[in-house]
């Protein structure tokens, strides 16, 4: 059975990012590192069942809580959506600095929007995936709508997210507001799988086909009929691992 190691490493903003690592029992094929949703974190349904199950299948992967959320310290107001795109980063600098460099990307919801804006800095990732993601990072804006009288007048509100009560700062909406990712996607040069539910609610189809439509050939498009946004399901998100560490097969290093 595959192992879980703890793992500490700095965020950009000066936090302490906690994280675990889910390590394959034999040999291990590649190593990746998971992007959570939002506000979700590393034990969220998607990001732990999926790490766990592509560890089963040799893929080793880094999943973490963002600044301010889980076991991270730090302030998740401070926090913004290029923050959460540096982490990304920093998340890889670590997987290198520990001797397994990763050579696939992954993001859930919000996370695979930052997945997409920080490839291009990351030269060693052979092959990228987003679940469930948006198009614009401003699509997230609709979950705010309760602090954004606030927000717009006094800088700063609150709102209620996964059952967690979240100050929101004008900083996020304005860095929300201004991040465009279509040149990311459209100049990654990496292999793309973009796997999206027919019936998400809370992120249409229709991004996943602005993705694919904006990103270059190689590129690939998987449906999770019957999930629901959070991939909540295990048979959903075990069939996800699944169907990922088999495309991923031909991008990855040779064994």
């Amino acid at each position: 059975m595959p192992s879980i190691e703890t793992v500490k490493f700095p965020s950009v903003s000066g936090a302490t990012l906690a994280g675990v690592v889910d390590v394959p029992d034999g040999e291990v094929r590649a190593w990746a590192v998971f992007a959570h949703g939002f506000t979700l974190g590393k034990n969220s349904a998607a990001a732990s069942r999926i790490s766990k199950a592509l560890a089963r299948h040799g893929i080793g992967v880094l999943r973490y809580d963002a600044a301010g959320l889980g076991s991270s310290t730090g302030d998740w107001s401070e926090t913004t959506f290029s923050t959460k795109v540096d982490d990304i980063k920093q998340a890889a600098a670590f997987m290198a600095e520990s001797g397994r460099p990763i050579s696939l990307l992954i993001g859930h919801s919000l996370g695979g929007a930052a997945v997409l804006g920080a490839i291009g800095s990351l030269e060693e990732v052979k092959a990228v995936v987003t679940i469930s993601a948006p198009f614009e990072p401003s699509h997230a804006l609709h979950l705010l709508d309760e602090a954004m009288d606030d927000v717009e007048r006094e800088g700063i509100g609150e709102v209620t997210l996964g059952g967690k009560r979240l100050q929101v700062r004008k900083q996020l909406v304005d860095d929300l507001r201004r991040a465009d990712l279509s040149a990311c996607i459209h100049g990654m040069h990496r292999p793309l799988l973009v796997m999206h539910s027919p019936t998400d609610q809370t992120v249409g189809i229709d991004n996943a086909g602005q993705i694919f439509e904006t990103a270059k050939h190689p590129k690939s498009f998987i449906s999770l009929e019957g999930s629901n946004h959070l991939l909540t399901d295990k048979v959903q998100t075990d069939r996800a691992a699944l169907l990922i560490a088999a495309w991923a097969d031909q991008y990855l290093p040779a064994g």
